[in-house]
């Protein structure tokens, strides 16, 4: 082989390699735009202020306070944040798409990446709240039902401009009334949590006795539910108001069992795909793939849902401008909610199942 003919065959070989490079770094950033790219609008960035968690003790020797600031922790897990806040709404719309709807299944669910932990509160529908951004369009009238809140910001009323709609008026309601802190939300309407119960082959609910037959309405035992028995339940308020949270939080123990069973593991990804239109979110894909990957690691007994003592609560009528009529609302002293919030979101409440009970009485179901 001639210099000439090396040379020429260097070159294409560096040619080639630049082209296999330049066409790698393309498919990364491709992907990496695809991954990070979120699949809704994200949340207004109006909220309150947040300041960092610091323990006070007291110096003996001088009786002057000393403030002890958190030690490091270990790294997150699964590449995701330390703390991540999501706002999950269950709306009562029967249709595929999101025009309207209350928001009538409202938790909060705070994702600890480095327990890994994850902690669900459920926020009563009927709490009388301020509601930012209503009142022009309400005749002055700023105070509403919480589940309101959600439906106000959606396209079929718009009584606000911000993309995230109903998701983001009713994060900024939490806020506003309770301090809720959301780095963001996932809402879903009747139809397509039929369908994704559906597209894993049911669930699974265990009923362990007579009483919580009657709660549930279904015999004791093991039950399969398709999605819109699933549904029935979840919306079963035999008990009232907390009754039905307490269903919808075993609906929900249940679905995740599902989900991380090693044979749905795997269509997760095609799960995410399918619905991705029909479920509001502002997650992204690389987001999301933190979420399921975190879900295989979590011990069953990390995964508690939560509720505010009931014994808080006085139910009473308020008039309602809107409607012209006197509706029914939770009474309840919103400085004391706001303070489990704050001790939720910092993750000092609920403690842990080993625990000694509280004396509050708040209910607590840990996912089995």
């Amino acid at each position: 082989m001639t210099r000439a003919q090396k040379s020429i065959i260097a070159l294409l070989s560096i040619t080639a390699l630049t082209l296999l490079i330049g066409a790698g770094v393309y498919a990364f950033q491709s992907y990496r735009s695809f991954a990070t790219q979120p699949l809704g609008p994200l949340l207004p960035t109006s909220q309150l202020p947040t300041f960092p968690t610091v323990t006070s003790t007291v110096d003996h020797s001088t009786l002057a306070p000393v403030v002890i600031l958190p030690t490091s922790t270990p790294a997150p897990l699964c590449g995701g944040p330390a703390i991540m806040n999501i706002v999950v709404i269950g709306a009562d719309a029967r249709v595929d798409t999101y025009t309207y709807g209350l928001g009538d299944a409202i938790r909060l669910v705070r994702v600890d990446f480095v327990t890994p932990k994850v902690s669900v509160l459920e926020f009563p529908r009927d709490l009388w709240v301020e509601i930012p951004y209503i009142a022009d369009n309400l005749n002055g009238q700023d105070h509403e039902k919480l589940n309101q809140a959600y439906l106000y910001g959606q396209p079929g009323f718009a009584y606000w401009d911000d993309p995230s709609a109903g998701p983001g008026l009713l994060s900024l309601t939490l806020n506003k009334n309770f301090g809720v802190q959301t780095d963001h939300y996932v809402a879903i309407n009747m139809r397509t949590f039929v369908n994704v119960v559906n597209a894993v082959d049911g669930i699974d609910v265990h009923i362990p006795d007579e009483a919580s037959s009657q709660i549930t309405n279904l015999p004791v035992g093991e039950n399969h539910l398709n999605g819109d028995e699933a549904l029935k339940l979840a919306r079963n308020r035999r008990n009232g108001t907390f009754g039905r949270a307490d269903n919808q939080n075993i609906v929900l123990c249940a679905l995740r069992k599902k989900l991380t069973n090693p044979k749905v593991v795997t269509k997760i990804p095609g799960l995410i795909k399918s619905f991705q239109d029909n479920i509001l979110t502002d997650f992204t894909p690389e987001e999301l793939s933190q979420l399921a990957c975190l879900g295989t690691k979590l011990p069953p007994q990390n995964i508690l849902f939560t509720s505010f003592p009931q014994e808080l609560f006085k139910l009473t009528r308020v008039l309602d401008p809107v409607f012209e009529k006197k509706v029914s609302i939770w009474d309840v002293d919103f400085n004391i909610l706001s303070d489990y919030v704050a001790r939720f979101q910092a993750g000092s409440w609920p403690e842990p199942p080993s625990a000694e009970p509280s004396a509050a009485n708040e209910t607590e179901i840990v996912c089995q």
